[in-house]
């Protein structure tokens, strides 16, 4: 056999297989809260709207929210396939159209309960002071990116957020407490993340409560208390007209019924009134379920209660499912939380840190704000229960926050070397502060 009789072929550059890109997956977890959430949503949501339920088309209510839930699921996945490195440029465009919607909103918008709330676009009411929130969220992670040194945050740093959350919280202030006390109780535990030291939370602590104590005040001051009865019953003033209320004489009644200002008896011996209509029902409906709840479906108090669909559908879920449904919904919850924690320890910069803790909170926050209402725990106040609660909005911008931790899962944490650190090459030269937090994996 000679040379000739042997076919030999050098393997050359054009034929060597390309090496494949590692495959980027969003975090699993995450994605169980969220699909476990929309389920929840999608059953509770049946069983809670039978108020708005007509003889022309009886699943009508619940078809509509089904599509606001597969808009906001679309959302979710387009969002988590957004490098969150593009969240840099983007943010501030989206913080100024949320500070522009909500100015627009105090000035030309749609009255509800006497105070302007929101907006009609393409047939979904749009409610600003949940864009400005989440707001608040995206301006803290990037300023406290800029803003790290050694021995925590820079005085700079916090005066900057400190001062945009206070003018959140004025656009806010009008339309309620609830919200504003909740932005700041945000932008303070993302403070805290990102290593405040204790004297300068100590201080802006102080300063959040000056500012908020010095606008009740204000608000006790110019306000009327005939003229908020009219037109937080009526929405118009004494010539008929279509106004925004000063709210101080509904919180303080609120406060008044919750501390029990004048009155012994026990909440469940009160007469049922105009006043307290919601909160009673509602505490009617979470006894009713007792420990393992009357089923899904079966709400006695449903066709009874205001808003059983939207402020008040944790008192829905409990009579549906119990105490243990109710205590398992709140474990999901909380497990979201858990779970950002520990995603966030694992970024070795600040930024993805602070963006995926971040919308954690802002949604924990507001589920446990929500919670806290309809048991009692809190004065009454109007708070959405996140992706369960009926409305556009809400489950918007809440598919936005599961979709930017989604990203952050995505592109600082899929690969297989666990201590590999993609920020340093995807975030700007300002922005790579290291994340104090930080558990490097082994």
């Amino acid at each position: 056999m000679t040379n000739q009789d042997i076919d030999i072929q050098t393997p050359s550059a054009h034929d060597t297989p390309p090496v494949p890109r590692e495959k980027r997956k969003s975090d699993k977890y995450i994605w169980a809260v969220y699909l476990t959430l929309i389920v929840v949503s999608i059953v509770e949501q049946y069983s809670a709207s039978s108020r708005e339920i007509t003889s022309a088309n009886v699943m009508a209510p619940i078809l509509r929210h089904c599509l606001l839930l597969g808009i906001g699921l679309v959302i979710t996945i387009a969002v988590s396939r957004v490098s969150y490195k593009w969240f840099i440029p983007l943010s501030p465009v989206f913080i100024v159209l949320s500070v522009l919607a909500m100015i627009y909103v105090l000035i030309n918008g749609q009255v509800i309960n006497g105070a302007a709330r929101s907006f009609s676009l393409m047939g979904i009411q749009v409610q600003p002071p949940e864009f400005i929130k989440m707001s608040s969220v995206l301006f803290i992670a990037l300023v406290m990116s800029r803003c790290q040194v050694p021995k925590g945050v820079t005085t700079r740093g916090v005066v900057i957020c400190g001062g945009m959350v206070l003018f959140f919280s004025a656009l806010l202030f009008s339309q309620g407490l609830t919200n504003t006390m909740l932005m700041m109780g945000i932008s303070l535990t993302m403070l805290l993340i990102a290593g405040i030291q204790i004297k300068k939370f100590i201080l802006l602590l102080l300063v959040y409560a000056l500012a908020g104590g010095i606008g009740v005040y204000i608000k006790i001051k110019h306000g009327s208390t005939e003229e908020t009865t009219l037109i937080a019953e009526t929405g118009r003033d004494a010539q008929g007209n279509i106004a925004t209320v000063n709210r101080t004489g509904i919180w303080k009644a609120r406060l008044e019924r919750y501390f029990g200002a004048g009155d012994t008896l026990q909440k469940w011996q009160r007469p049922i009134v105009d006043a307290n209509r919601q909160e009673m029902y509602a505490y009617m409906a979470q006894a009713n379920g007792g420990i393992i709840g009357v089923g899904p479906g079966n709400s006695r108090e449903t066709a009874r209660l205001p808003l059983a669909n939207i402020d008040y559908v944790y008192s829905i879920v409990v009579e549906d499912t119990g105490l243990v449904g109710g205590l398992l919904l709140l474990l999901v919850y909380l497990s979201l939380l858990g779970r950002a924690g520990a995603l966030a320890a694992s970024c070795p910069r600040i930024f993805p840190a602070l963006l995926i803790m971040g919308m954690a909170v802002y949604i924990v926050l507001q589920a446990l704000c929500h919670m806290a209402i309809v048991t009692g725990v809190f004065p009454v106040s109007g708070q959405p229960l996140p992706l369960i609660s009926k409305g556009g909005t809400s489950i918007f911008v809440t598919s936005i926050a599961f979709g930017i931790m989604l990203s952050v899962s995505r592109y600082v944490l899929h690969s297989k070397n666990k201590n590999q650190d993609t920020a340093a090459t995807d975030l700007p030269e300002n922005m790579q502060a290291l994340n104090p937090t930080y558990l490097q994996k082994k």
